[in-house]
């Protein structure tokens, strides 16, 4: 006979369950806020990244900082198509590692998986960093306290994104508009400007500019744009946490990604051209962005107002990571290659132990560097380069096997971004590799054979529990409970009475030692037992070491071994008073007894809480 059950909340086949927790999920705009601030903060030190490298051809060099960013905004425009057809193709989230799963094989998953972990940690720590030495650097006094602050903005970061993603946008959703806007202000009203407004903000700092060259190499060039693509690190963030848009999420999901896009790409190239217009040089101590907001705005309110939103972007731009990661974490978990802990699901669609895991990992980053981000940058943005690769490989194949409409057209564009950011891949690696980048080709590996060794053991777990296949009809077998006892009370009547229901037969079982104070105590306890002839034999268990756990769980060895075909199980007794303080109070042999006969047999456990009003 077959048996049809339904869920509460279940749906028909094909259809998606209805979600109470919608109103707890991000919309275009709301997601925007929440995965895009990583992205959206880089236009802060991209541009600048690119002129740094030029700088060493002079003047001439800097000439190319347009081009070298119009070729960025050109992948930009291509990883956005990418991952918009990601998205519609992978609406369960997962981005990178989703593809190559699908297409690429296992191995190749963990690969993208594992760059993007690593990524998306050392996004956080440098982050943090970088919003803090922002406020350092306008507030020299905090200089020897950036640590503490850097775990500071951690811990507030954490505590807002664990009541849940959307309250994470809510809170993000002003400093990501004043720093957009700000941005194209400052582009709009530099745009009309045919020379710097001020120059106050430059003016008495070092030059980094190097002597005047009469050409530029390839190679720097190249080294520009690998340089200035870690602008372009948290574009994948939105097609890692589709699920965490509200239905339609496919179509929500991919208007996110396109305004993420269109949005970098025009502060990218304004930036660029403004630092063209105003033949803007690099100098110590200064940021790009801060001398474009002196030179467009002049060094007034306006200028501090940049500079605030700047430092309070940068720093909140680690809640991309908070928004990805416990996703991603969760669908490695649900695919057996990390503890099923991060599976968990907690209210307002959080995924906690993600979360806390991240803010841990990140919190002994900013230890380890001491908050300075000079340690970490080198280590920045390969990762996520890998991801790129590995997705855009991903989709070219996707599209070769399902040949639908335009199929040709969108295999040579996947095709062609694999090839730039494969070539970026190998340029970063090569020109931060002994700055520290080795950390990351070593730890790349060691993290996918973790997560290899998690899925094995897994595996022989799933092998021993015999998952999969129909297990045998169940049978009553004779039961026999055991009750540690230690003096008479009325917790222990409610235990004897608990065990007398659950099983065929029940014995009380006291440990006896052999101190003048304990054989009296025991004394003492037979002759109440025999008083009270509650019907249950009291077992001395004599023994001469002090210890409770290990005769308990000798006795239960000794009675399996007798009794094979009994079911042994072991009534554990534990008063719980009513106050959290007074729990402190209690002595803990519930749980000593516990572990001894959890680690020595395979006898049932049973733990009776008797709530002390």
């Amino acid at each position: 006979m077959s048996v049809l059950t339904i869920e509460p909340g279940s749906a028909p086949a094909g259809e998606e369950p209805p979600d109470t927790g919608e109103r707890h999920r991000l919309t275009a705009v709301t997601g925007l806020a929440a995965l895009s601030l990583d992205a959206m903060a880089s236009v802060a030190y991209g541009p600048e990244a690119i002129v740094l490298v030029l700088a060493a051809a002079g003047a001439h060099g800097l000439g190319f900082t347009l081009p070298v960013t119009l070729a960025i905004a050109g992948l930009l425009a291509v990883l956005v198509a990418s991952y918009r057809q990601v998205i519609a193709a992978f609406p369960d989230g997962g981005g990178s590692y989703a593809v190559a799963r699908t297409h690429l094989g296992a191995r190749t998953s963990l690969v993208a998986a594992a760059s993007l972990v690593l990524d998306y940690v050392l996004n956080v720590a440098v982050a943090v960093t970088a919003g803090v030495a922002a406020l350092t650097s306008a507030f020299p006094a905090l200089y020897d306290d950036r640590l503490w602050l850097c775990l500071g903005v951690l811990v507030l970061i954490t505590a807002v994104n664990l009541r849940g993603i959307v309250e994470s946008a809510r809170v993000f959703i002003v400093p990501t508009a004043v720093f957009v806007g700000s941005v194209l202000v400052l582009i709009a009203v530099g745009l009309f400007r045919s020379g710097p407004l001020s120059t106050v903000t430059a003016d008495g700092h070092a030059s980094a500019l190097a002597g005047n060259a009469t050409t530029v190499g390839a190679l720097l060039l190249l080294k520009a744009f690998a340089s200035g693509c870690a602008a372009l690190t948290g574009v994948e963030a939105i097609a890692n946490a589709v699920r965490s848009f509200r239905v339609p999420r496919v179509k929500r999901a991919q208007r996110a990604e396109v305004a993420l896009g269109a949005v970098l790409g025009v502060m990218l190239i304004g930036l660029s051209v403004l630092i063209g217009r105003f033949h803007l040089q690099p100098v110590d101590g200064v940021t790009v962005l801060a001398q474009l907001a002196d030179a467009s705005l002049g060094h007034n309110w306006a200028f501090y107002v940049i500079q605030f939103a700047t430092t309070t972007l940068l720093a909140l731009s680690a809640n991309t990571s908070f928004g990805g990661l416990p996703v991603l974490l969760k669908l490695l978990a649900r695919d057996n290659y990390l503890p099923h802990v991060f599976a968990l699901k907690a209210d307002r669609q959080v995924h906690r132990h993600g979360v806390l895991a991240l803010a841990l990992v990140s919190a002994a980053l900013l230890v380890f560097s001491g908050g300075d981000t000079n340690t970490l940058v080198p280590l920045f943005a390969i990762g996520v380069f890998v991801g790129f690769t590995v997705a855009q490989v991903g989709m070219v194949r996707h599209w070769r096997l399902e040949r639908g409409p335009r199929w040709r057209g969108k295999t040579l564009l996947n095709g062609f971004g694999a090839g730039l950011t494969g070539v970026a891949t190998v340029v970063v690696t090569l020109e931060k590799f002994q700055e520290g980048a080795w950390l990351i080709v070593v730890m790349l590996p060691l993290l996918v054979v973790a997560f290899v060794a998690v899925h094995r053991a897994y595996d022989r777990i799933g092998e021993r529990l015999g998952l999969g296949r129909v297990p045998e009809p169940p049978h009553r077998q004779r039961s026999l409970v055991i009750v540690p006892v230690s003096t008479l009370s009325r917790l222990t009547s409610e235990a004897l009475t608990a065990a007398a229901s659950l099983g065929d037969e029940v014995r009380a079982v006291t440990v006896c030692h052999p101190d003048a104070e304990d054989r009296a105590a025991l004394h003492a306890l037979e002759r109440s037992w025999a008083d009270w002839d509650p019907g249950v034999r009291l077992v001395r268990l004599p023994c001469e070491r002090r210890s409770l756990g290990r005769p308990i769980a000798a006795y239960v060895q000794e009675v399996t071994a007798a009794e094979p075909d009994t079911r042994v199980t072991v009534l554990i007794p534990e008063a719980e008073p009513d106050r959290l303080w007074q729990r402190l109070l209690q002595n803990q042999r519930g749980a000593v007894v516990a572990h001894a006969v959890r680690r020595e047999t395979d006898a049932v456990i049973c733990r009776l809480r008797f709530r002390v009003r």
